[in-house]
């Protein structure tokens, strides 16, 4: 029996047009600071889940998701600082942090929800650059480690997109609108960023 090909499904939140220029400022200077290419960044985005399954049940998880949204009203999010974390491989990632991540961890847990999937921890960011050695990381920390980076942006959808496990290029397969525009009366910060 032929072994049916997998798909990286993620679905993300975008930030608004100018924040996603500010981080791809960071990001180009990160690349010029390690010699890479700054075309190898993905675009800012938020994370909220990432799956591999065939693509036979993309609209199983399209109408999930449909029936998830219907409900959903907008929030705002807040950025603080450009942040840092260490993985257990030793490598590391700069990001930047999200001041009230709330509102996105509870739309992380309904999505978890809808899969019927235990939530584990999560933490809502906007990854500047991951899998750092020890020594880039090191290059990289004068010039990154707490700066501040205060924004704001709307959220009123996310998207799903795939790829081909294994390649490097997603595509948008299609963007999710909240059913209710009005902002959730969340207090603003629920704990410290």
């Amino acid at each position: 029996m032929e072994q049916e090909v997998l798909h990286d499904y993620m679905l993300v939140v975008h930030p608004d047009a100018q924040t996603v220029q500010d981080v791809s400022m960071y990001k180009h200077l990160i690349a010029e600071e390690l010699g890479s290419n700054p075309a190898a960044f993905s675009q800012a985005h938020i994370a909220l889940f990432r799956s591999e399954f065939p693509e036979r049940y993309e609209q199983v998880f399209v109408t999930m998701l449909e029936g998830l949204v219907a409900d959903q009203s907008a929030f705002t999010v807040y950025t603080s600082r450009i942040d840092h974390g260490r993985h257990a491989n030793g490598r590391h990632t700069f990001y930047v942090n999200v001041a009230n991540p709330k509102p996105l961890e509870e739309l992380h847990r309904k999505v978890l929800r809808a899969f019927e999937l235990e939530p584990g921890s999560y933490r809502p960011h906007i990854a500047l650059a991951r899998s750092l050695q020890p020594h880039q990381f090191t290059q990289l920390a004068p010039y990154l480690s707490g700066k501040v980076f205060v924004r704001s942006f709307h959220c009123h959808s996310f998207s799903l997109l795939k790829r081909l496990a294994g390649s490097d290029r997603y595509e948008l397969v299609r963007e999710f609108n909240f059913g209710r525009e009005v902002p959730s009366s969340h207090p603003l910060f629920h704990r410290a960023a």
